[in-house]
């Protein structure tokens, strides 16, 4: 039997961290114009802040919205923050790693009028080996003509923090392996249309931008942002190294992130896609 898979998310962890990614979900929400009677699938959903917004224009039509997201804890919040809204029987949440949508049959019978993703096709993507499967798979969920609304980061985004998690951690296991160690895909325009238009095929991209959004640190600070995105990074150094390690990336980060008014800005690139099924 395989391993269960090591869990690393927590809402309460992400809420402190990182509370501001859905709320600077306004321009993506835009472009993916939910209506009453859509049939939304939600690819990364998450703690479900983002899904309960999109219920409430559902509850008012016949659409429905299917989330899924790797994290148990992540479902287990959208389920649970779904049932206190009374939105339950517009949202369904499901455990199930985006990688597998092609396998995934309940989920490739062309019955989605529209697909979303926020802040979550960064990690997503980030094996090579699966890219093509993962854009096939929501392909495949989509009716004909259905459109595609994600936004990731893009090329360029939290330089800063890479360049201090790769200095810090490539000091102690060597650049190669805290490379491999690195968990997210940062892609830009280019790449995009050529995955999806070239590559994939059956898809036709719209609309494409990138657009640097700094954005301030949450109540958690630096750190909180490190210790919950950068977790992967911290697992290739020997335990007994990994708080000094931490406190290293932290205190850099601190130094360079930090604003003149008081706190710190986190330096964000943002690739907003709007694709549609051919």
């Amino acid at each position: 039997m395989a391993a269960e898979q090591k869990d690393n998310w927590s809402s309460e962890a992400y809420q402190n961290a990182a509370s501001f990614v859905p709320k600077l979900a306004t321009k993506v929400i835009q472009w993916l114009d939910p209506q009453k009677d859509d049939v939304i699938f939600d690819v990364g959903c998450g703690d479900g802040v983002l899904n309960l917004q999109m219920a409430r224009i559902l509850s008012e039509g016949s659409g429905q919205l299917h989330g899924i997201d790797s994290s148990p804890a992540m479902i287990a919040a959208a389920k649970a923050a779904a049932a206190s809204a009374g939105l339950s029987d517009k949202c369904t949440f499901e455990v199930l790693d985006a990688t597998t949508l092609t396998s995934t049959r309940s989920l490739q019978r062309a019955t989605f009028t529209k697909a979303f993703s926020n802040a979550a096709l960064h990690w997503i993507l980030r094996p090579p080996a699966t890219r093509e499967a993962v854009f096939r798979g929501v392909r495949d969920a989509l009716a004909p003509g259905g459109t595609f609304v994600f936004e990731m980061g893009g090329l360029g985004n939290v330089p800063e923090i890479r360049a201090a998690l790769l200095s810090v951690v490539g000091r102690r296991v060597g650049l190669a392996r805290a490379q491999e160690a690195d968990p997210w895909f940062f892609p830009d325009e280019g790449w995009v249309r050529d995955m999806l238009e070239v590559r994939v095929g059956g898809w036709k991209v719209e609309r494409a931008e990138r657009e640097w959004r700094p954005t301030a640190a949450d109540r958690g600070g630096v750190e909180g942002w490190v210790r919950l995105m950068g977790k992967k990074w911290f697992e290739v150094v020997p335990e007994g190294e990994r708080e000094q390690c931490i406190r290293e990336v932290v205190e850099v980060l601190e130094v360079v992130c930090r604003q003149p008014g008081g706190g710190h800005m986190l330096s964000y690139v943002r690739l907003r896609v709007m694709a549609r099924k051919i």
